[in-house]
C-alpha cells in the first residue's frame, strides 16, 4: 500500500508495529576465558541465495537467537532468557524480494574498483555529526554511539562465538579529540594550524551484551544475522548520537545507497567514511560493495531520511557492518560486504538494552 505522501524526492521513514522483547529469567555463568583472538572481520560461505533458501526462525527459535549474554567489567557474566509479544494484530513481516546480484569477483579483498573511501581530516569535521558518532574500541573494531551511554558494535569484535576475545574484560572506548601544540586551548584561536593532530580518549566499558543467536550459531552461517553487540560505558560520552531504526527494504532506501564511517586499519588514526549501493538483501542482512579494510567492522550502517511526525531530516542507524564474504554465484566466486539489518525484533532487544523499559521502544 502505497501512501500518498510518499514523494520520490521525500524518502519517508516507514512507521512499523514493533514486536516487545522482554527478559524471563536471568542465570548466573561461570566466569568466561578471554582467549579468543580479536578477529576484525567475519566471512561466510552462505551468500544471498543460500540465505533466502533459509526459513526464517520459528517463535521458538526467535526467542533462542534473542536470549543474550551480559558480561560485567568484574568478569562476572549472565544469561537471560527472552519473551516476545506483539501488541497489535500487526500482520507478520514478508521477507524481502530477491533482487539482482551485481558485480564481479575482484582481486584485492574489500576494495572494489578504485577505491570510494573519503578520510575525514580537521576538527571541524571529525568532532561534528555524523562523523563524531564513530568511535574505535580497544580490541581494533569500529563502534556509534546510539544513546547518552552506549555504543553499538559487532559481536565478533568482543566474542569469537565460543568465547571472548582477548582484552574484553577491560574493553575501552576510544573517543577523537583534538590535540593541541605546546597546550595551545582551542577555543582563543581560529586557526586549525594549532591542532597538531587528533588523539583518542578513552572510557572503559561497565557491560556488554551480546545475542545468543551470535553465541550458538558461530559455527553454522545463522551467526551472521546476530553479529552486533551493546556496549554500555562506565560513564556518559556527553556528545550528540545517532539513534538506531528499522531498516527499511533497500528499494525504500534513499538513492538505494547506505552509508558508514570507521577506523580502516590501512589508515591508522584515520577516520575513514564511504557510501555505496546496497546490491542484494535478505531479510536479516544487506549486501553491498562498499570499500572496506578490517578495522571498519562494527560500524553502525547509517542512511538519511524523513521523519513526517516530527517534519524533519533524520540520520539512523539500520545496520551493523560485520565484514566480508566470498560468494558463489553459480562456479564464480562473488565479492560482498556483509551488514546485519536492524529487524524489528533486533530493535526491540537493542532498544530495550538501553532503555530499560518497553514502552520506550514502540517507534522504530
Amino acid at each position: 500500500k502505497v501512501s500518498p505522501y510518499n514523494v520520490p524526492w521525500k524518502p519517508t521513514w516507514p512507521a512499523y508495529r514493533l514486536p516487545i522483547v522482554l527478559p524471563q529469567s536471568t542465570l548466573k555463568l561461570a566466569k568466561p576465558d578471554f582467549d579468543a583472538k580479536a578477529k576484525l572481520e567475519v566471512s561466510s560461505s552462505c551468500g544471498p541465495q543460500c540465505h533466502k533458501g533459509t526459513p526464517l526462525p520459528t517463535y521458538e527459535e526467535a526467542k533462542q537467537y534473542l536470549s543474550y549474554e551480559t558480561l560485567y567489567a568484574n568478569g562476572s557474566r549472565t544469561e537471560t532468557q527472552v519473551g516476545i509479544y506483539i501488541l497489535s494484530n500487526g500482520e507478520g513481516r514478508a521477507r524481502s524480494r530477491d533482487s539482482e546480484a551485481a558485480g564481479k569477483s575482484r582481486r584485492k579483498r574489500q576494495i572494489y574498483g578504485y577505491d570510494g573511501r573519503f578520510s575525514i581530516f580537521g576538527k571541524d569535521f571529525l568532532l561534528n555529526y555524523p562523523f563524531s558518532t564513530s568511535v574505535k574500541l580497544s580490541t581494533g573494531c569500529t563502534g556509534t554511539l546510539v544513546a547518552e551511554k552506549h555504543v553499538l558494535t559487532a559481536a565478533h569484535c568482543i566474542h569469537d562465538g565460543k568465547t571472548y576475545v582477548k582484552g574484553t574484560q577491560k574493553l575501552r572506548v576510544g573517543f577523537l579529540k583534538p590535540k593541541y601544540k605546546d597546550g595551545a586551548g582551542g577555543d582563543n584561536s581560529s586557526s586549525s594550524a594549532l591542532v597538531e593532530k587528533m588523539k583518542f580518549q578513552w572510557i572503559r566499558v561497565k557491560r556488554t551484551h551480546v545475542p545468543k543467536g551470535w553465541i550458538k550459531g558461530n559455527a553454522n552461517d545463522i551467526g551472521m544475522d546476530y553479529d552486533y553487540a551493546l556496549l554500555e560505558l562506565k560513564k556518559p560520552h556527553k556528545r550528540k548520537f545517532m539513534k538506531i531504526g528499522v531498516s527499511p527494504p533497500a528499494k525504500q532506501l534513499p538513492g538505494g545507497r547506505i552509508h558508514f564511517s570507521g577506523y580502516d586499519n590501512d589508515r591508522p588514526g584515520n577516520l575513514v567514511y564511504r557510501f555505496c549501493d546496497v546490491k542484494d538483501e535478505t531479510y536479516d542482512l544487506l549486501y553491498q560493495q562498499c570499500d572496506a579494510q578490517p578495522g571498519a567492522s562494527g560500524s553502525g550502517v547509517y542512511v538519511r531520511m524523513w521523519k513526517r511526525p516530527q517534519q524533519k531530516w533524520e540520520r539512523k542507524i539500520i545496520g551493523i557492518f560485520s565484514g566480508h564474504q566470498w560468494v558463489d554465484m553459480n562456479g564464480s566466486p562473488q565479492d560482498f560486504n556483509v551488514a546485519v539489518r536492524i529487524t524489528p525484533l533486533k530493535y526491540a532487544q537493542i532498544c530495550y538494552w538501553i532503555k530499560g523499559n518497553y514502552l520506550d521502544c514502540r517507534e522504530g
